[in-house]
């Protein structure tokens, strides 16, 4: 058996999904998804201790992180070792995230495979749900994953057509506020609207709401990445809009590149319909 060493949550989710639970020999501490990951170990801990911070607060201590070149995660690299995986799992689309490979230059065992997940668009997803079945060797259940996700997308895109589309704002952060990026903006589409500031395939960018509001959204998407609907909720709380803000579970289904998006985007289906 392949031992799996996964720093990704969204990739925790996608070897669950395949069937390879047991293979998990360690995850990162986002990793809280399925239930049964929360009692691996975990070899990598976030350096910001945002429970306490709030969303500026967080920004700003981020980017001063990155600017003076300091890692936002601690990585063990000995507890890793020890572990002795085939394949660490990680990306290298979003420093803030999750652990890129970057971080692990020190910390991959010899012999061992990185795998850097990078999907930018719902189609990059499935294609990656495939890529990592084919590289643990259960290509029938990646190709059978991705099918359904695919599916399940399309089949939201057929109810909504047809009708007129919703001018929405989704926040994948709040203060300062972000655009929406990459496969986001897709799954506005496909739930029948249209991100005012968003662009299809392309990073998340910070605004002002002065922007967006200028946009003309009739409705906010509160999405900020990390976060739960209710931890959106409170972190929306205090935002002044004359728009409705409607906030949802981001770090489940929006911030996530795995199967789950298609159940966010049905989830936005029900927002703009309602």
């Amino acid at each position: 058996m392949t031992r799996v060493c996964s720093l990704l949550p969204s990739a925790t989710e996608i070897v669950a999904d395949l069937g390879l639970i047991d293979s998990l020999v360690a995850v990162s501490e986002e990793c809280k998804w399925p239930a049964e990951v929360q009692g691996k170990p975990r070899v990598t801990a976030a350096r910001v201790d945002s429970a306490n911070l709030s969303s500026f607060e967080i920004d700003r201590v981020v980017r001063a992180s990155i600017a003076e070149g300091r890692p936002l995660y601690a990585v063990d690299a000995d507890l890793i070792a020890e572990l002795q995986p085939d394949v660490l799992i990680t990306q290298d689309l979003c420093t803030v995230c999750a652990v890129s490979s970057g971080d692990l230059a020190t910390a991959c065992p010899v012999g061992a495979e990185i795998i850097s997940l990078d999907p930018r668009t719902l189609a990059e997803v499935a294609d990656s749900v495939r890529l990592l079945a084919d590289r643990l060797g259960v290509s029938e259940a990646g190709r059978r994953i991705a099918n359904e996700m695919d599916a399940k997308v399309e089949a939201v895109r057929t109810r909504t057509a047809g009708r007129p589309k919703r001018r929405v704002f989704v926040a994948e952060w709040l203060d300062p506020p972000f655009t929406a990026g990459h496969w986001v903006p897709e799954m506005v589409d496909a739930a029948g609207g249209v991100d005012v500031l968003g662009v299809a395939g392309e990073p998340s960018v910070t605004t002002t709401w002065e922007r967006v509001l200028e946009a003309g959204p009739e409705l906010i998407i509160a999405a900020p990445c990390g976060y739960d609907e209710r931890g959106a909720a409170q972190r929306a709380a205090d935002l002044d809009l004359p728009v409705p803000v409607a906030p949802v579970d981001a770090d489940s289904y929006f911030s996530r590149p795995g199967p789950r998006l298609a159940d966010g985007v049905e989830r936005l289906a029900q927002i703009l319909a309602g």
